[in-house]
């Protein structure tokens, strides 16, 4: 059987569940505690991900890692039902957009998220508890946890990543003119990439970002919504309004 090494809340992880329900594949579900156990730091499992990172999967003892190369692992090992283009061309686009969704909203929700969600885990540390138990232990992610420091995102921050999401929809909206999904008639792995980020985003209290201006955009989301494969993905604990208490994103 599959093995995913994920965690309910990680956007990541989403992706890669909503890939393996939508192949109606079984899975072992191997839930990681991100927060006060940092399980993703422990050396076993850093000897399968040197990232330290979620999601992981494991195939017959190959390891796989990276949520979107996951997912077109997945699609390229279990190919029914087909979730990239047949055209060389039209794979292209996908991968396109995948890596646009990657650099853009992958990154910015977690803005929002840590300073709404996240910050409490840090209470009481000084900078260089911090830096001693918070930043400089994530071998892809202290940089950005420096940044964000133990007070949080600055409101500057905080405003860039908002724009982001808003550039992402835009895009999205304007894509959606050709069809119900991103690359027009045909859904793929670039709508699975893409749907944490907006679920994170709806969860947080910020769907107006696209409700009010990306009618096509809108409708995408609830399609995405009703697709069993989300629902199953989805499950009861997956989002930070189940699990913490949310407070604003800007600080100051």
């Amino acid at each position: 059987m599959l093995k995913l090494y994920n965690a309910p809340h990680s956007t990541c992880s989403q992706k890669v569940r909503i890939c393996l329900h939508e192949k109606g594949l079984p899975f072992e579900d191997i839930k990681l505690d991100l927060g006060k156990a940092k399980d993703q730091l422990k050396p076993e499992y850093l000897a399968l991900n040197p990232n330290g990172v979620v999601p992981t999967l494991v195939d017959d003892g190959e390891v796989i890692v990276d949520s979107s190369v996951i997912c077109e692992y997945i699609d390229e090992k279990y190919p029914n039902p087909k979730l990239s283009p047949d055209s060389i061309a039209q794979r292209a686009k996908m991968r396109a957009w995948m890596r646009y969704l990657e650099e853009v909203p992958t990154v910015a929700v977690r803005v929002p998220s840590f300073n709404m969600g996240f910050l409490p885990r840090f209470a009481g540390l000084d900078d260089e508890g911090f830096r001693k138990e918070q930043s400089d232990v994530r071998p892809i992610r202290k940089h950005f946890y420096r940044r964000m420091t133990q007070s949080g995102f600055k409101r500057a921050d905080v405003e860039a990543a908002l724009e982001q999401i808003d550039s992402t929809c835009a895009r999205m909206e304007k894509a959606l003119e050709n069809g119900p999904w991103l690359l027009g008639g045909q859904y793929t792995i670039a709508d699975i990439v893409v749907t944490p980020s907006i679920d994170r985003m709806n969860d947080l209290g910020y769907s107006t970002i696209w409700s009010v201006k990306y009618p096509r955009m809108t409708a995408w989301y609830a399609r995405m919504q009703a697709r069993p494969a989300f629902q199953k993905a989805f499950y009861k604990g997956t989002r930070m309004s189940e699990t913490f208490q949310l407070s604003p994103a800007i600080k100051d």
